[in-house]
């Protein structure tokens, strides 16, 4: 079911059934970063209905898009240190 509120980088790990606290967040973006050749989409970790989410929402380029856009970046962030080291 689809929450009605402002889409959020919390509300974006609740729409996928992640822990959504900050901390929560903040473990799981260290514990899951991507290659930089990784698609988020792509990732082991989603199962079907995430990747569904995730994909859909970036081809509508909706309000999660900004968000999905974020959690991109924020699980590429060790790709990111190591292209600019």
């Amino acid at each position: 079911m689809l929450n009605h509120n402002t889409p959020s980088l919390a509300l974006l790990f609740s729409q996928l059934g992640l822990a959504s606290s900050p901390a929560a967040i903040e473990l799981y973006v260290r514990t899951h970063q991507l290659s930089a050749q990784e698609n988020l989409h792509d990732a082991p970790f989603w199962n079907k209905a995430q990747r569904d989410f995730l994909i859909s929402h970036l081809v509508q380029d909706d309000d999660w898009a900004i968000w999905i856009d974020e959690l991109n970046q924020q699980l590429h962030m060790d790709a990111y240190k190591l292209q600019t080291a």
